[in-house]
């Protein structure tokens, strides 16, 4: 997807600067080849078994982007009306719509019930009854799994972490089987499926082949009680490369995941991060180049509202310019505009020389970057264009406070 030519960066083919120049920075710059052969990558590693990819839409919700999901099969993972509302607009098929999350209000099982969801992924027991009371008073039928919490350290960020004892994520599988249980009695609901994710950016197949394994165990456990399902729900959670980690390729991935799972079942997927995060870039520009006794800086107009794991995480991305400068290269602190210390980018980042008004792209920025950005110090959120067929368009345009 990025190439360097004559020094200048092109995705697919098309030349950075040239759109750097016509609109302006910062903006999210999206790959619709990426995309595709991301999502080919991961569905293809699974044929092996019946299963469906629900895209996590809280990683990037831009519209068009789930467009072109939804007319190559892929369904969602929603945490939201809001979510439910635009996977729909988008022509995502509602029977390949899963429900997730802690705090599901009266409105929002509502609507998805009136949809027609494939099921909600159940995350305490005072969530069913009310899912089964929403559902008595629409005269309908809500499928549902339980999400289990399997105790597994997935090793990854604290703030990422979803399959350990303390998070707040799931039921202990001792719970989950009471609800089941309970659920066997109430007469809205259907037990279809079982739910567990453990975690984000996981680069440890250890992880997923335990998880896997003690799924399997308890699915064996449930259908000794007369409790037969038809989905297991793996989540998602599979890492990329940021910097040098050691990632998990889709199909040993698949091996991972499918390893101890019994056969008769439809498998669910949830990627996000997978999907999205190397289709994107976030471009920006230098206003100021700072040179302190102790420190140089490139000021750039890119700050923590618009893309805020740095901030939060410590995450890293790496930043390559859009032109490159032969010659040597210094340590740069990158840094936003932000009136927070926390809006840094980069510290210490060994690059070319720089100048001001040069432009900047800011890597695998495709996942949680404009879904989580906000108009914080009152800054207008950026556009996101993508490049399809050798050319660029603005699918979302650059807001205006």
């Amino acid at each position: 997807m990025l190439e360097y030519k004559n020094n200048f960066l092109f995705i697919d083919e098309v030349s950075v600067l040239n759109i750097s120049t016509g609109i302006d920075t910062p903006f999210y710059l999206y790959s619709k080849n990426k995309l595709l052969k991301n999502y080919a990558e991961i569905n293809n590693s699974f044929k092996k078994a019946n299963h469906i990819i629900c895209y996590a839409v809280k990683a990037n919700e831009n519209p068009y982007l789930l467009r072109i999901l939804a007319k190559n099969g892929c369904g969602c993972d929603i945490v939201s009306i809001g979510e439910l509302n635009l996977a729909l607009k988008a022509g995502i098929n509602p029977k390949k719509i899963v429900f997730a999350g802690v705090g599901k209000q009266e409105n929002e099982i509502r609507a998805a019930i009136k949809s027609d969801i494939l099921m909600f992924n159940i995350e305490s027991i005072p969530e069913l009854y009310s899912i089964d009371r929403i559902a008595k008073l629409l005269n309908k039928t809500a499928r549902i799994a339980f999400r289990v919490n399997p105790d597994i350290d997935a090793k990854t960020h604290p703030h990422i972490t979803t399959g350990l004892s303390h998070n707040k994520f799931g039921l202990t599988f001792k719970e989950a089987y009471e609800g089941y249980l309970l659920a066997k009695g109430l007469k809205n609901i259907e037990i279809v499926g079982i739910h567990t994710h453990i975690g984000s950016q996981i680069t440890d197949s250890a992880s997923f082949v335990l998880a896997s394994k003690k799924v399997a165990g308890y699915i064996s456990k449930l259908k000794a009680a007369g409790i037969n399902l038809k989905y297991i729900d793996m989540g998602g959670g599979l890492g990329i490369r940021y910097k040098d980690e050691k990632v998990i390729n889709p199909s040993d991935y698949a091996d991972a995941i499918l390893k101890y799972l019994p056969k008769n079942h439809t498998i669910i997927l949830e990627p996000g991060r997978f999907l999205v995060a190397e289709t994107g870039v976030l471009i920006t520009k230098v206003i100021y180049v700072k040179k302190t006794l102790k420190k140089k800086f490139l000021v750039v107009d890119a700050g923590m509202n618009d893309l805020v794991r740095p901030a939060i995480y410590g995450a890293y991305h790496e930043i390559i310019p859009v032109k490159w400068k032969n010659g040597k290269q210094h340590n740069w602190d990158i840094v936003g505009p932000i009136c927070e210390s926390s809006d840094v980018f980069a510290k210490d980042r060994l690059m070319p020389l720089a100048s001001e008004g040069d432009y900047l792209a800011i890597l695998c920025a495709g996942a949680y970057g404009y879904s989580m950005s906000s108009n914080y110090n009152m800054r207008p959120r950026p556009a996101e264009i993508i490049i399809e067929n050798n050319k660029w368009r603005i699918i979302r345009k650059r807001e205006i406070l």
